[in-house]
């Protein structure tokens, strides 16, 4: 059984919008087509198009597309300004069981979790707890590069917007094996930096977790704590948590499922990850990630005031690579990363996005910066099908594409 909510939404606002397809469509598989792109010519379909329209053929396409990739199950909610238009389930938190996703669900958030750490550092900062130029050792002493100069010159605000200088993924086999961070860390004395801290790009996820030590020394208040007091409870996130513990204890929680050759298969919900807690540690049900994606439009000054979305979402770093897929690099103006958060732009739009991946798990949340429009995306299966979803719903409501094309698209494949 499907549980579902549609609102009456206002419709209108213009966007531009093509970059969010750039990054996300460059896993999309073969048989999963993006809707045809568009120019200005189609900013006018986007305005007269109401928001209700798009999720309700959304909603169609997100069903095609779960059971023909045979995914388990999963979750979306769509949101427009400060109202849930839509928000649906599909599926078994299970394979071969029958117990349904609902819209309470627990699932992990992976690299979304990434959202959760830079929103909080950035309310702490501008609470003055600390600030964005702080010198880390500052709050992780232990922590060495190979030139300790280079050290020292490594920033608070450089951990959220991986912009170190050190190689992507620096260590990130070591959580793989389940190694805390206290016994990665002394592996960073021998290695530096290929470019001075702040200069360049380089996804990170150990070293983005060091945020937890930086918001525990300066503020006296664990990690956790911080989550669930300033945001999960004023924003009535019941279902949401931090760790794996919290996880296994949720007793609506979904399974993790991994392909094989006789299709998805639930696995062990592995620790790994959790062990870098801000990087790809929270659960969150798609009832939550509602109310999340509504704060990162605005709709709760008092929780994340509006000073501090823009801070979130001003660029720190260029994410170069991002311009290069051979499909969409004609229309893609510019790809970065603000703290926490991927920043793509088009024209006179961003689209402000994220995703997550871990064992059995995938998540996506993407909104429209000038239409207010966003949505999450939930599911219990490592499949690239998130991506053409996600991509083509922020197409459709920006006038860049249509998901009635792009269903056409996938039901002849």
């Amino acid at each position: 059984m499907y549980q579902g909510i549609f609102h009456r939404i206002l419709s209108g606002a213009r966007g531009l919008w093509l970059s969010l397809v750039a990054v996300l469509m460059l896993a999309t598989p073969a048989g999963y087509a993006l809707a045809e792109p568009g120019r200005v010519a189609k900013s006018a379909a986007a305005s007269s198009k109401s928001v209700e329209a798009s999720a309700r053929e959304f909603d169609r396409y997100f069903r095609q597309l779960m059971k023909k990739s045979g995914i388990p199950g999963g979750a979306y909610v769509i949101v427009d300004h400060d109202k849930i238009v839509a928000m649906d389930t599909y599926g078994v938190r299970v394979k071969g069981k029958n117990q349904q996703v609902t819209l309470n669900t627990v699932f992990r958030l992976a690299s979304v979790s990434k959202t959760f750490a830079g929103s909080m550092a950035a309310l702490l900062e501008h609470e003055n707890k600390f600030n964005w130029g702080d010198k880390v050792v500052r709050y992780v002493p232990e922590l060495r590069f190979k030139t300790p100069a280079l050290s020292m010159q490594l920033q608070v605000q450089h951990l959220l917007s991986h912009s170190s200088g050190l190689t992507p993924n620096a260590y990130d086999n070591y959580l793989e094996d389940n190694r805390p961070l206290s016994k990665i860390l002394p592996m960073f004395s021998t290695i530096d930096p290929h470019c001075a801290p702040g200069k360049c790009y380089g996804y990170q996820n150990v070293l983005f977790s060091l945020i937890e030590d930086v918001i525990h020394k300066a503020t006296g208040v664990p990690y956790g704590r911080q989550l669930k007091q300033r945001f999960f409870v004023p924003l009535k996130m019941e279902d949401a948590s931090l760790g794996w513990e919290s996880f296994m204890a949720a007793s609506n929680r979904a399974a993790p499922h991994v392909q094989t050759g006789k299709g998805w298969r639930p696995v062990k919900v592995e620790k790994e990850y959790y062990l870098a807690a801000p990087a790809a540690g929270v659960n969150a049900s798609i009832s939550d990630m509602g109310q999340w994606l509504k704060a990162q439009l605005g709709a709760y000054p008092d929780v994340l005031p509006p000073e501090v979305i823009a801070d979130l979402t001003t660029e720190r770093v260029e994410t170069r690579r991002h311009l290069r897929h051979r499909i969409w690099r004609d229309y893609i103006d510019h790809a970065g990363y603000g703290l926490g958060w991927r920043l793509y732009t088009v024209g006179d739009d961003r689209i402000v996005f994220h995703g997550g991946w871990v064992a059995g798990f995938r998540a996506a949340i993407a909104y429209s910066e000038q239409r207010k429009v966003g949505i999450v995306i939930l599911m219990n299966a490592e499949s690239r099908v998130i991506s053409d979803l996600t991509a083509n719903f922020i197409a459709d409501i920006t006038g860049h594409g249509k998901l009635m094309q792009a269903a056409a698209a996938a039901s002849k494949n």
